[in-house]
């Protein structure tokens, strides 16, 4: 089983390599040479309105990319969308579906889905304070997308650290990697649904956050299950390394936020302290981390299409 998992991880690097040296970062210049400021100024108006929205942009990217690669699948109605993980929680369609229209107007059938996503992501977390990163460009739409494969792949708040690894690495992501994109929960919130077993069964959570959040989060399920709450208490709507500061003490709101420094058994505790300790080390990492994530198993032509309209295959 274990070189099975290996070899799967292998192929998935071999395939990200190879598709990784048919993408460019100039890969619109010609082609739609005012592409990538269409889409940054389209996401700072979003954040601006809603600074939410740049959690909203970054999950949504990252929820493409575990389930299938990085192929816009997530925004396809349907499917994927009905996936635990993302029925009723996911949001950002509609600025997607904006800029988009936008590019169109521009060039039409030329930038794909996928690589919006791609751009808006890194064009959010800056837009909030964040690091930058070189995107790569020429990723394809796919045509189809899966609930089964998103209910399969994309990481739950309830997972174990042993969990968490497992689901990162079958992406060809690390440790370091794992920690650094779980650091995005420095900004946005979530649904009280996905804390309420933390607030009432679990011993590692500081107390007053617990007693905060149990106003607003009852212990009964189904009450109150959407109520939302920052994922990040000190400095909800900034990008820095409040969260890695937050989880040395015992202030994580998902429990797969806090087993990563309490229940780690060793595997990620000194990863957190230095990202806790300096935000350029987190920065760079977070960075690093979203190229790699970025580059998983993407559709590149002629396989894939450029859809015209993101909800829907041409």
């Amino acid at each position: 089983m274990a070189s099975s998992s290996l070899s799967v991880v292998l192929l998935l690097l071999c395939l990200a390599a190879a598709a990784s040296a048919q993408m460019s970062p100039t890969f619109y210049d010609a082609s739609c040479p005012g592409a990538l400021a269409t889409i940054k100024s389209s996401v700072a108006a979003a954040v601006s309105s809603d600074p939410r929205m740049a959690a909203s942009l970054l999950r949504l990217h990252f929820h493409d990319c575990f389930v299938q690669g990085c192929d816009a699948s997530v925004l396809l109605a349907g499917n994927e969308r009905n996936a635990f993980g993302n029925v009723g929680s996911l949001r950002g369609f509609d600025v997607i579906d904006k800029i988009k229209s936008n590019v169109e107007q521009a060039c039409k059938r030329t930038v794909s889905c996928a690589d919006i996503l791609a751009v808006a992501a890194r064009d959010s977390v800056v837009a909030v304070g964040g690091p930058s990163w070189t995107v790569s460009l020429g990723r394809r739409d796919s045509d189809t997308a899966s609930e089964t494969l998103a209910n399969r792949d994309l990481p739950a708040p309830s997972l174990s650290v042993t969990d968490l690894i497992t689901r990162f690495a079958a992406k060809g992501l690390n440790h370091t990697d794992m920690v650094a994109l779980s650091g995005a929960h420095t900004i946005g919130q979530a649904q009280c649904k996905n804390f309420r077993t933390r607030l009432y069964s679990e011993e590692n959570i500081d107390p007053a956050l617990a007693t905060s959040r149990k106003a607003t989060c009852p212990q009964l399920t189904g009450s109150g299950d959407s109520n939302l709450a920052p994922l990040d208490d000190t400095t909800p709507d900034m990008f820095d390394n409040a969260y890695f500061v937050n989880l040395k003490l015992n202030k994580g709101l998902l429990h797969s936020d806090q087993v990563l420094y309490t229940l780690a058994g060793g595997a990620t505790e000194d990863i957190i302290d230095g990202f806790a300790s300096n935000q350029d080390a987190f920065n760079n990492a977070f960075a690093a981390a979203m190229v790699k994530m970025g580059n998983i198993s993407p559709l590149i032509f002629p396989q894939g299409q450029v859809r015209r309209i993101c909800s829907r295959a041409n």
